[in-house]
């Protein structure tokens, strides 16, 4: 009886070890192939969205291919949606998920995440003529925000008693009435603000002030620690050399600032 429960015990370690051992292959299948498949968004600016040229581009295309550079591959770029994003890492469709993903617990029970890599928030906007650096600037000033929003409850924490808030019913309504001139600044997310500035260039509309930070993360398949491990190390010195300052301020028009692990 003992003897039966020690190979059934050992045979089950075995397959456990195996079981690891097979988890664990990413890395090295990317490296021996040359080639990493990285989900990323094409219907969320500035983080993702096709240019003019047919090609996606944006903060997280240009962290995918940081990261293939970095790895000394190619990077095999797959479109997701929200929707899709997870289900490609776990079906092996993609290695890694850089799409605007944030974590939280229910999602630390399928994948698992890097480090954040960019900030992803609510803020103020308007135009660069404009002098606005925090809620005391708003003072005498007409800002549209959609109501509900989490960027309408943050407002309402902190706008001083002088502020103009005007509500609107949905994103469409409060970007018209700050591309009109309803309004003179905007409260919204980085995404809907950077869709506005990349259709309304004329109006020179820049980043003021921050309302609600929501890092990203990048998505990685359970179990791929070694993988994980590396792009963390990646993001780490991307990071200390200020490369994530500087994607963040190209797309987002800040710097990453201090971003958790």
């Amino acid at each position: 009886m003992q003897r039966r429960l020690l190979i059934a015990g050992l045979g089950a370690a075995l397959a456990l070890s195996s079981a690891l051992a097979r988890a664990q292959t990413a890395l090295d299948d990317i490296l021996a192939k040359k080639q990493i498949t990285i989900a990323i968004p094409t219907d969320f600016p500035p983080y993702g969205f096709v240019g003019t040229d047919l090609k996606p581009q944006g903060l997280d295309i240009d962290m995918a291919n940081l990261i293939a550079a970095k790895l000394g591959v190619k990077a095999e770029l797959v479109p997701v949606t929200s929707a899709n994003r997870i289900p490609y890492l776990q079906t092996k469709k993609a290695d890694l998920v850089i799409s605007t993903l944030g974590k939280n617990p229910e999602r630390e029970k399928v994948i698992d995440f890097t480090a954040a890599y960019s900030p992803f928030f609510q803020a103020v906007f308007a135009a660069k003529s404009m002098a606005i650096k925090g809620p005391a600037d708003l003072a005498g000033k007409t800002v549209g925000v959609t109501r509900g929003a989490i960027e309408d409850m943050e407002l309402s924490k902190l706008a001083p008693p002088g502020a103009d808030v005007k509500r609107f019913e949905d994103n469409n309504a409060t970007v018209s009435a700050f591309v009109s001139g309803q309004v003179q600044a905007i409260a919204t997310g980085a995404s809907v603000a950077g869709n506005m500035m990349a259709r309304n260039p004329q109006l020179g509309t820049e980043f003021k002030f921050v309302l609600k930070d929501s890092p990203n993360f990048i998505g990685v398949a359970k179990g791929e620690d070694k993988l994980r491990t590396k792009v963390n190390e990646i993001i780490a010195a991307a990071k200390a050399s200020g490369e994530l300052d500087t994607l963040a301020k190209k797309w987002l028009g800040r710097p990453a600032g201090e971003l958790p692990n």
